[in-house]
């Protein structure tokens, strides 16, 4: 039986103000994030001008791990998402508060590099401030729309994922215009690189690409604020996830027939390289708005997610009770919001886009291979309302993908990563001695 759409909040409670066309855009704003208006370079310079096939390989691995979601978020639908099924699935509280540590950590960490190139060159074309500054007030005022309430947020999503999405689609057909005039080079969109095996520049590649499909993950964070779960959050998921994928096939083709391989892996901006290559009447600095607002969006969308991640961690006890406060008529978590900003303006001092962004994949692999591998441990666990169902094979088949992509992290990430968890161990230890010290003061 699918929950009340409309059931009074109870004291504590989040408000219900996510419809099914909301929380679609909401997970499309997340994965068309500042990924592809950066990286399309980067994967031709892997794989060469057939940079639609690691994409389609990395949306089919996505996908994969998506289905798990599915099931687990409809089947459990509280905020807290991956760490909720950890602890049901494997009934130890340090494991549970391990994978939720990694989901926030991956949250706050990728909000930093967003910030930092949010203030980098994009930023640069308006206005000449230390991208440090820029960085932490841009940190600041996405703070300040989260708190305001989750209706703004998701709201203010909206009108940004048009904007990004719609540039998106000028490149496209900005490059059919190119085409019709006799420009560009359809061979090139199926021809590999041709100083390396195809098989292993697609693999290469689709890690690259990976990157820009992450973000789905961050829906099951706001569930307890989606009306009716059961029955629109499958649609919303595998529905955003499809329209970013043909959007990514149809960009990354584009690219490839407009330019080569080698001049989209030289330039730090090859979606504007591509428009400029056309000749089609679009000024520099409106794509790089465009670029802005895209940046934009996946912070503020990551920010709300590290912020409920964290306020369901405090409903389980994973994190000091503080984590649960919300404002008063807001319904908003003003304590995790405030903390996740201010440890994510923290983190923008330690380290380049680049390597902030490998991070966060390593650490969302970790929490993909715990969530697949619930799926089947969870099947044993019924619930009495209506849920989606995965086949049997696909959460397998989804953390073996992982481990595939885990394989192709270097040992500079691996030991960034393990960094990251040491401190979330710590506070775990931390956490627990703050109980068993609240618990003993309450026996006295």
């Amino acid at each position: 039986m699918a929950e009340p759409t409309h059931a009074p909040a109870a004291d504590g409670a989040l408000k219900r103000n996510i419809t099914g066309t909301m929380l679609f855009l909401f997970i499309l704003g997340d994965v068309l994030g500042a990924g592809i208006y950066a990286l399309v370079g980067e994967i031709a310079g892997e794989v060469g001008g057939v940079t639609w096939v690691p994409m389609l390989v990395a949306l089919l691995m996505a996908l994969l791990t998506a289905a798990s979601y599915a099931e687990l978020v409809t089947k459990y639908p509280r905020a807290g998402g991956s760490a909720v099924f950890a602890e049901r699935a494997y009934k130890r509280p340090v494991v549970s508060f391990l994978v939720g540590f990694c989901m926030l950590a991956a949250g706050v960490v990728s909000a930093s590099g967003l910030a930092l190139a949010f203030s980098g060159d994009y930023l640069g074309t308006f206005i000449d401030v230390p991208p440090e500054l820029g960085a932490i007030v841009f940190l600041a005022l996405i703070g300040a729309l989260n708190a305001r309430g989750i209706k703004e947020s998701v709201s203010a999503n909206l009108v940004m994922t048009m904007i990004e999405t719609s540039g998106l689609v000028l490149v496209v057909v900005a490059v059919a215009v190119f085409m019709s005039g006799g420009g560009g080079n359809v061979s090139r969109a199926v021809s590999f690189d041709a100083d390396s095996s195809p098989v292993v520049a697609v693999f290469g590649a689709a890690l690259l690409a990976y990157y820009s499909f992450v973000g789905f993950e961050t829906s099951a964070n706001v569930i307890e604020e989606v009306r009716d779960p059961s029955r629109v959050y499958p649609k919303a998921l595998f529905g955003s996830l499809a329209v970013a994928g043909v959007l990514y096939m149809l960009v990354g083709t584009a690219a490839s027939i407009a330019l080569s391989s080698d001049e989209l892996s030289e330039s730090s901006g090859p979606l504007l390289a591509v428009v400029e290559e056309t000749g089609v009447a679009v000024p520099a600095w409106l794509f790089s708005l465009i670029a802005l607002i895209a940046v934009a969006n996946g912070a503020l969308l990551t920010m709300i997610m590290a912020s409920r991640l964290a306020y369901g961690m405090g409903n389980q006890g994973l994190l000091p009770s503080a984590a649960t406060r919300v404002l008063p008529n807001r319904r908003t978590p003003w304590v995790t919001i405030a903390s996740t900003t201010l440890v994510a303006m923290a983190l923008t001092a330690t380290g380049s886009v680049a390597t902030l962004a490998e991070t966060v994949v390593l650490l969302l692999l970790f929490v993909f291979v715990s969530t697949n591998a619930a799926v089947l441990v969870l099947r044993r666990d019924p619930v009495t309302h209506e849920h989606f169902h995965a086949w049997t094979a696909v959460p397998v088949l989804a953390v073996i993908s992982c481990l595939v992509l885990l394989s192709q992290q270097s040992a500079d990430v691996w030991l960034r990563g393990g960094l990251i968890i040491a401190v979330g161990v710590a506070l775990y230890a931390l956490t627990k001695a703050m109980r068993t010290r609240d618990r003993a003061a309450q026996s006295d």
